[in-house]
C-alpha cells in the first residue's frame, strides 16, 4: 500500500520541525551516542565473516608460535 503524497509531505514536515526544535547540543549528543553504539564497519558491510576469519587467523598464528603437545 503506497503512502499518499499529502501524508508523506505531512510526515516529512513533522520530522523537519522536530529536528529544528531540538537544540544543537542535544542533536550532537544523540549523534555521538549513535556512533558509539553501532558495530564496526567490517561487521556492518560484510557480516560476521571477517570476525570469524580474524579469530581463526589469530588461533593459527598462536599455534605456530607455541606448538603444544
Amino acid at each position: 500500500m503506497a503512502i499518499k503524497t499529502d501524508d508523506y509531505i505531512k510526515y516529512l514536515t513533522e520530522k523537519v520541525v522536530a529536528y529544528m526544535d531540538t537544540p544543537a547540543d542535544v542533536r550532537k549528543e544523540q549523534r555521538s551516542l549513535h556512533k558509539s553504539t553501532r558495530e564496526p564497519w567490517l561487521v556492518r558491510w560484510f557480516g560476521m565473516v571477517p570476525l570469524s576469519v580474524l579469530i581463526w587467523w589469530n588461533k593459527r598464528k598462536r599455534k605456530k608460535e607455541h606448538p603444544g603437545p
